[in-house]
């Protein structure tokens, strides 16, 4: 599959999750994938629309997956630097998309974004943390 086919893939995946109430995307595609041997998903790659949290990052290392691809880095920057010292090959795409999708939900869940990222009353970002209001 294409970069931009699975990517697309994705994003659908998380528009559905952002109308449900929002999941990690990684984690939610390794257990709808049913009970699998960590050796299955050895050499794939996993597709995510935003820089993947610490423990989508460790899902990633867990079961070995050797490339993931980023819609979106720009709101939040995670384990992208331990998955590339690992060996990941990560590719960050910077999907227009993918950021508006991840800007809609910060403004309008804040509280479920901070719980997602694991602060309170703070955004993580490239530009560094934010306080909120």
């Amino acid at each position: 599959m294409d970069d931009a086919k699975g990517l697309a893939i994705a994003f659908e995946e998380a528009k559905a999750s952002y109308e449900e109430g929002g999941v990690p995307g990684e984690t939610s595609a390794l257990y709808n994938s049913g009970r699998l041997p960590a050796k299955a998903y050895q050499g794939s790659t996993m597709y995510t629309t935003l820089s993947p949290c610490d423990m989508c990052t460790g899902a990633c290392l867990l079961y070995g997956i050797a490339r993931v691809v980023i819609g979106e880095n720009k709101n939040f920057l995670g384990g992208e630097g331990y998955l590339r010292q690992r060996g990941v090959e990560v590719v960050v795409v910077d999907d227009a998309e993918c950021k508006g999708l991840m800007d809609k939900f910060i403004a309008e869940k804040p509280e479920l974004w901070n719980e997602d990222i694991g602060v309170e009353e703070r955004v993580y970002s490239k530009e560094g943390i934010k306080a909120q209001g």
